[in-house]
Order: C-alpha cells, then structure tokens, then sequence
C-alpha cells in the first residue's frame, strides 16, 4: 500500500501537523484502516477509497488513533494536497467527499507550484456556554486569566470545540490539563477537544496563538488543528472580538511542543450564516509502502 507523509500548516519541512495519506484504500477494511492510524500514531492519517470522482469530489476516510472522524482541518487540505501532487494534474480545486459531506478545497499556485491550499468548512453553529470556572480548574489556570469579555462556548463547523479565550500568553503557555476535570467535563458535552486561544503571540507577524487539546482522541496537544481553528474563526465573527463581522488573520500554533504552525483563517458574515475559510501550506516529507 503506497503512502505519503506531509506536514500541513507548515512553515518548512519538519513542522506543521504530520499526515499519512493512503492513495489506494479501496479494499482496506475499516478495521484496518483504524489499525493503520494506530500504528502511525499522527493525529489523523487518511485513506483515498476512490481515485476516480464521485459527485465531483474524491472519497476520503479519516482516522485517529483511536477512532474516525467525519471531518478534520488538516487532513482536508494534505490529503488534496497529495491528490494534486500525485494523481492529478494541476487543478485550481478539488473536492473530497467526507462524512460529514463534501468540502471543497482551492489551490493557488506561485510560478507553477503549489503554494496556498484553502478549504472552506461548514457554516459554524453554537452550541453550549460553560463557565469560566470549570474551564479554570480543566486548564489548571487562575481564574482571572481567563478573558471574562467573551464566553467559553462550544462551536462546531463539523466537529466541535470547547473554546476558551484567554487574555494573554503566558495563561496560554501555563496550561496543564487536568484529565480527571477535562473527562468529567466532556462526559456531558458534543464537543471533545478544547482550544484555547490569546491575542499575544510568539511571532509579531501572527495576530492570535492558540492551543489544542484532543486527549479524548488519542491526541493530547495538536500541533495544528484546521477544524478548530475554523470553529475558531467563526466564534471570532459571531462575538466580534475584532469589532468587525470580517476576519482575515494569521493564527499560530504548536510552539509548545516543538512543531511551530501557521494557519491563515478568513470568516465574514453572509446573510444568517458564517462563512469560514482555512488555509496553510503543505509540504512533502516522505513516500513509502506498507508491505
């Protein structure tokens, strides 16, 4: 089985989010396919079940090391990522057709390689407020790091977060997950992972960093999260913590443990809905075959 591993978000190879994407997964079962993440242990690995389209768009599972995902950032944008770069030629967009339906991705190209990849996700919906002091004690912060300005809400643009402003980066950088509080806390919740975000930054060119934490799925800090930070994005509209119904930003993340990411998010409201985009870059690391 062919294989190729990518770092998406990333700034130069060896950072980002690590992804493995099977190109030819017709005939692997789900079991194995489930198998195979585990053994990998990335975040997500991926698997392309038809090379040919279906509906416009490319079937793709995803999977964590402990269970499968009807939707997720990075995965999106490395597995069309490989599908340009190895089975198609060059196309300004590709669809792949998840769980959660189809998500288009646009590819913007610089003297003829890929530079920019863009996925636009669901329309956001909020769900569940929670209080600061719950989410203190899951993160093991003080109280008043916490930017009590803005609510800690759960948000979903296919999966859901937890997100939780805070109001500088050292509250972020401090942060310890407290497991028993942080699965006492989801027992009762659609959404399994938490973000946390601050407007301080480590790098000045960034506007907002951000941590992410999926222990739930086998992931217990991500160094880039593209669904996350969709929901993110269309928290950041919905509550106008910028002041204005339009984002263009970019947002850092993973410097905590070593895997420094960059993620570009564009949001604006359309009408009733939120319209959400997320982009990066991805880039090759390696090809194999599982034998």
């Amino acid at each position: 089985m062919k294989f190729y591993i990518v770092d998406v978000f990333a700034k130069e190879k060896y950072t980002g989010n690590q992804l493995a994407v099977f190109t030819h997964a017709a005939g692997i079962s789900e079991q194995t396919m489930q198998r195979i993440a585990k053994e990998i242990n990335y975040s997500e690995t991926t698997f392309i079940t038809s090379t040919d389209l279906r509906e416009g768009g490319y079937d793709v599972r995803i999977f964590t090391p402990e269970q499968e995902l009807p939707f997720a950032g990075h995965p999106t944008l490395g597995t069309a990522y490989v599908l340009q770069q190895e089975l198609l030629e060059p196309v300004e967009k590709i669809c792949l057709n998840l769980k959660i339906g189809q998500i288009p991705v646009t590819l913007h190209y610089s003297e003829g390689s890929l530079e920019w990849l863009w996925m636009q996700q669901k329309a956001p919906s909020f769900y569940q407020v929670f209080s600061p002091e719950v989410l203190a004690q899951v993160l093991n912060l003080q109280l008043d790091e916490i930017d009590a300005r803005f609510p800690i809400q759960e948000v979903s643009t296919g999966v859901p977060f937890i997100i939780v402003p805070l109001k500088n980066l050292a509250a972020l950088k401090r942060i310890k997950v407290n497991k028993d509080k942080y699965f006492e806390l989801i027992s009762h919740t659609q959404a399994k992972s938490i973000l946390s975000f601050c407007p301080e930054t480590y790098s000045p060119d960034n506007d907002l960093s951000v941590r992410v934490f999926a222990d739930y799925l086998g992931v217990p800090e991500d160094p880039a999260t593209g669904s996350a930070n969709g929901c993110l994005a269309g928290y950041l509209v919905q509550h106008s913590y910028f002041g204005t119904e339009s984002i263009s930003l970019q947002v850092e993340q993973g410097y905590e443990i070593g895997r420094p990411s960059l993620l570009l998010l564009k949001a604006q409201r359309k009408a009733e809905e939120i319209e959400v985009l997320v982009g990066g870059k991805v880039i090759m690391v390696a090809k194999g075959e599982f034998v």
